[in-house]
């Protein structure tokens, strides 16, 4: 995870750094966004239980370590240049509330894992290029189809702009409801 030389520095929206002195000191407050809501910390605390790491430029595949922070609430990891698939280590931050992957580069399928996910309210997979079948689950289904938007090889339920037909392993034919009752 390496954040784009190419992007200006002044674009960085959440870490605050100011120079005192000469030095760089930590400046104490932080703002996250979490659930469309954005929040300012002015103390952080001792026992931090989100990450928000959006609008970083970013790029690359997420990390594993990010794993391995089993109390985590709430990642934001949106509006970067990550790339690969959803890494399946998400299914296993059981207390996950909050998981915003929008508008990177992930490919592939919606892990199974995040199906085990029991107590996430909000999930963001938009504007990346997810394929396959959303995987069923009770949590997963009870998203709208907004929190899935603009992966084109997409399906599933809970996607109801269309029926779908799974074709191979990456690839989805979609067919409108109208074309089906010609059929």
């Amino acid at each position: 995870m390496q954040p784009n030389p190419d992007k200006n520095q002044s674009e960085l929206k959440h870490l605050q750094f100011e120079n005192f002195g000469g030095g760089v000191k930590y400046q104490d407050a932080i703002t996250i966004t979490i659930k469309v809501l954005e929040l300012e910390l002015v103390k952080i605390l001792t026992m931090f239980t989100s990450i928000d790491i959006s609008y970083n430029n970013f790029e690359g595949p997420i990390p594993g370590v990010f794993g391995k922070f089993k109390e985590l609430l709430g990642l934001n990891f949106s509006h970067n240049a990550f790339t690969g698939s959803i890494p399946s280590f998400f299914g296993k931050l059981q207390q996950l509330e909050s998981l915003d992957l929008s508008s990177n580069s992930q490919r592939g399928e919606i892990p199974l894992q995040l199906a085990n996910l029991k107590f996430l309210s909000f999930l963001n997979d938009t504007n990346n290029k997810l394929v396959g079948p959303i995987p069923t689950s009770t949590q997963l289904q009870t998203f709208s189809e907004a929190s899935f938007e603009n992966n084109a090889e997409l399906c599933g339920p809970p996607l109801k702009t269309a029926a779908y037909l799974w074709v191979g392993n990456y690839h989805c034919t979609s067919y409108l409801l109208e074309e089906m009752e010609d059929l």
